[in-house]
């Protein structure tokens, strides 16, 4: 069972950085010796200067920013990657034809992808989300609730305050995403503007955007928080512009270009749930090993739910055709005749979880969530799943970004609930009275 949940690619990866021996057993004990140990929590590790010797050596190995390490692994992998297996074409990229079953891992099925530089992204995101993890559930040890006091104010580009842990996570995605070699721009929530990675004369392959922690206003009573992503295939011919305007056309891409999109979730367990373009899947942490294992493939939101979730305590300000479906639904006269039930965490990606696994619609009437960072990447997964993103009148994917924080109404859900929401015509909230928190 040790050996069947390490990847082909995992291995070859270990073996080519020298950093353990070929056995399956050893890498999967070697790996959970690192990731229980208590420096991994620590973003030094990132950069391979903190950890376990092995843990050290791969990071230095695998995440320099040089591109010898790439062109190493883009040169002996794709050749494992072909061992028994066929390959053929999805949305003009190669992937490799495998059965999904539960047990095998997240770096497995980003091998399916068929191209070694999606492999060290997730890797790098994996690690990223493990070691938020590892710092949300530390927080109070580590004194990291509150507020950032950091120099150049406490709050984000969008004029929010920022806790200490946003600021943490967000450090932790950058680092991460930079040290993979793969990525030539980042767009996150909490800067200002999105910005190349790539070193001079180089270019990564992909464009990844960011949430790096939605829900952190919960932080200090435990409730779940998340990290939301994007990828993007970088754009051709831009490299005569400045870097600064490479990085915004790269990152105002509509959410039809997608190449991946998906979502940590950090609560009783730590989840990573996401998709290719081809179906999603969810898969959860095992502390143990220190891996993502498939345990939900091939996710199917319910294509009609009974739970609807929003802050009821705008009522009062919200249009006619929204305060009539919310009344209509609650009531069972519906198009479904069971009364709906209110479920509502105010955690972006808690409440679109328990949408995507028990079906209803997940919302903000209000022009508050971010189109690039949230938006479009969880719009992405609903569709994967058989479900729907909308901003109440057009499909979220779309719509293309005209500000890398452009904000709009955001509904989510099973694909009946969001048709049937969307008949009742008036159902954003234009018009925002403010409310303090």
């Amino acid at each position: 069972f040790l050996v069947t949940v390490v990847s082909i690619v995992e291995m070859a990866t270990l073996q080519l950085s020298g950093c353990v021996a070929p056995l399956g057993g050893v890498i999967v004990r070697e790996q959970a010796a690192s990731f229980r140990s208590a420096s991994f929590g620590n973003p030094a590790v990132l950069r391979g200067k903190s950890g376990p010797p092995n843990q050290r050596n791969l990071m230095r190995s695998l995440q320099s920013s040089g591109r010898d390490n790439g062109d190493l692994v883009r040169q002996r992998i794709p050749a494992v990657l072909r061992i028994g297996s066929k390959l053929r074409t999805s949305r003009g990229r190669h992937t490799i034809s495998c059965a999904l079953h539960k047990g095998m891992s997240l770096t497995q099925l980003a091998a399916q992808q068929g191209n070694p530089e999606m492999v060290l992204v997730m890797g790098q995101i994996q690690l990223a989300c493990k070691v938020i993890a590892s710092k949300i559930a530390r927080a109070g040890i580590e004194d990291l609730y509150g507020y950032s006091e950091a120099a150049g104010g406490s709050t984000n580009a969008s004029g929010e305050s920022q806790k200490k842990l946003d600021v943490v996570s967000n450090e932790i995605m950058v680092d991460a995403l930079t040290r993979s070699g793969q990525v030539h721009v980042q767009a996150s929530e909490e800067d200002e503007e999105p910005f190349v990675c790539s070193p001079p004369g180089q270019k990564g392959r992909y464009v990844v955007v960011f949430d790096p922690l939605d829900g952190s206003r919960n932080i200090e009573c435990s409730v779940a928080t998340g990290t939301i992503f994007g990828i993007y295939d970088a754009l051709e011919g831009v490299d005569g512009l400045s870097t600064e305007e490479q990085a915004m056309r790269n990152a105002l891409q509509p959410g039809t270009s997608l190449v991946a999109a998906g979502y940590a979730l950090y609560s009783s367990a730590t989840m990573l749930v996401l998709t290719f373009g081809a179906g999603t899947h969810g898969f959860t942490l095992d502390p143990d090993l220190g891996e993502f294992v498939m345990t939900h493939p091939n996710m199917q939101i319910p294509k009609r739910g009974q739970i609807y979730s929003v802050n009821d305590a705008r009522y009062h300000d919200w249009p006619e055709g929204l305060q009539r479906y919310i009344d209509t639904v609650r009531q069972g006269k519906g198009e479904n005749p069971k009364k709906y039930s209110a479920r509502y965490i105010c955690s972006l990606v808690g409440d679109f979880h328990r949408t995507l696994l028990y079906g209803g619609v997940a919302m903000n009437p209000r022009s508050h969530l971010r189109l690039v960072y949230e938006a479009n990447p969880l719009a992405f997964v609903a569709e994967q799943a058989g479900g729907m993103g909308s901003d109440g009148k057009r499909r979220i994917m779309d719509i293309l970004p005209d500000a890398v924080h452009q904000r709009l109404p955001l509904f989510l859900g099973s694909p009946e609930d969001i048709k049937e929401l969307e008949s009742y015509g008036d159902v954003q909230q234009l018009v925002n009275p403010g409310y303090e928190v």
